[in-house]
């Protein structure tokens, strides 16, 4: 267990010491060697200590360790904005600032689209989760654990129901949720952004409605509203592609990313249209460890890795076989406590429910136990964490990927 010296608010799922790891394997301790389908909370979908991402880390730690960009720029957070605005799959040119990680993107955001918009009122999504600083704990869509015994939360904020195959909400009640919000909290003149991600993380990997996607992209067009798309954990490949915004036939007007930027690194960016970047005062935006040099070397061998061609292959070699593994286990009625499959692509998520239509929250709590004991580690999520998330890294391989589904499916079976 954590030391005294560490705050008891922090939360395990697993009371375990890790030691070290290499692609989708981690080694506690005592030796006990786990398949990871945690991946640090989505950050490793290069997997742990890729080869060519340690070379650039221990490369930049011989020439830069840490310069503080707004005091003199340095070429690594160039070249990599560099890089990274090639990246994002828009119609318009890129710009952006680097963070320290994604709640930070967030927050950074919030500053940009007030100062643009000149508005203050934000809308979210139930469901959401955009971080734990305070301002983002108003945009997340629960409460528990987040915005408990904090009081009052910069705002402000509403929410609305996250349309979905997935949650069974259409885009038709979202539609006449947000007509109600207009006519009843507030003034649609009054809201300076959408924040929403195509795919919910922390939710459950509930996949964005297309045709509201689309519905809101032409709402915000026709009423200056920002539409902000949170891709910090559905980017960089996690979908089998380079952003899961593409699936929606939409474009953000600005994009926040972190987590599976830089490989493991703290790194994070808010990026988008230029004139919403440019619109802050000069040293409105930044900070001290912002693109630090060896999260940035970091971040430019991920790019190096993250190829079309391999994002694709990646992605269909996890689609294939978790959605072929998971309609064999329906099939055969595995387990009266298995649900539905939500998310797209190779960000998926195994939802354990009652017979009765109940989250099926004590039973996922004891088959997260029961894999750990077998080597495997699991991530809860939903609101009632009762969905698996299936977070391998991008580049296991399928017998690795097989092993690890063969102890969900010993664990399920055997789950009472």
């Amino acid at each position: 267990m954590a030391s005294t010296s560490i705050s008891s608010s922090i939360s395990f799922v697993h009371p375990i010491s890790l030691s070290h790891g290499k692609n989708a394997e981690v080694w506690d301790v005592n030796g006990k060697r786990y398949i990871d389908f945690v991946g640090g909370i989505g950050v490793l979908n290069l997997g742990h200590c890729h080869p060519r991402i340690v070379d650039a880390i221990c490369d930049q730690a011989k020439r830069l360790t840490h310069y503080a960009f707004n005091a003199a720029p340095h070429q690594p957070y160039e070249r990599f904005m560099e890089r990274l605005a090639a990246f994002v799959p828009v119609s318009y040119p890129v710009s952006g600032m680097l963070t320290n990680s994604g709640a930070e993107a967030a927050e950074n955001a919030l500053k940009i689209v007030r100062a643009h918009t000149g508005r203050t009122a934000v809308i979210a999504f139930d469901g959401a989760f955009h971080g734990r600083t305070l301002a983002t704990l108003n945009l997340n869509g629960k409460v528990a654990p987040y915005k408990q015994k904090v009081g009052v939360l910069p705002g402000p904020v509403y929410h609305l129901p996250y349309p979905s195959k997935d949650t069974g909400v259409t885009t038709q009640d979202a539609l006449k949720a947000m007509d109600r919000l207009f006519s009843v909290e507030i003034d649609i003149d009054e809201v300076a952004c959408f924040i929403l991600e195509p795919v919910q993380g922390e939710g459950g990997f509930l996949a964005l409605d297309i045709e509201f996607a689309q519905a809101l992209r032409k709402l915000c067009d026709e009423k200056g509203i920002v539409l902000v798309i949170d891709e910090i954990q559905s980017g960089f490949g996690r979908t089998g592609q380079r952003f899961a915004f593409t699936r929606l036939g939409i474009e953000p007007d600005l994009l926040l990313l972190g987590k599976s930027i830089a490989g493991g690194m703290p790194l994070g960016a808010v990026v988008g249209r230029k004139a919403l970047l440019d619109t802050l005062p000069k040293g409105g935006l930044g900070g001290t460890y912002s693109g630090n040099p060896i999260a940035c070397a970091a971040g430019l061998a991920t790019l190096d890795e993250m190829t079309d061609a391999n994002l694709s292959a990646w992605g269909e070699m996890q689609e294939s076989i978790i959605v072929s593994r998971y309609e064999r286990w329906r099939d055969q009625k595995l387990s009266p406590y298995l649900g539905r499959l939500t998310g797209v692509g190779a960000m998926r998520g195994i939802e354990l429910i009652t017979p009765e239509g109940h989250p099926a929250t004590a039973q996922l709590a004891a088959l997260l136990e029961a894999a750990r004991n077998s080597g495997l580690l699991l991530m809860p999520s939903g609101k009632s964490r009762h969905i698996i998330r299936l977070l391998a890294p991008l580049t296991i391989d399928s017998a690795m990927l097989n092993e690890g589904l063969d102890i969900i499916e010993k664990c399920l079976a055997d789950i009472r």
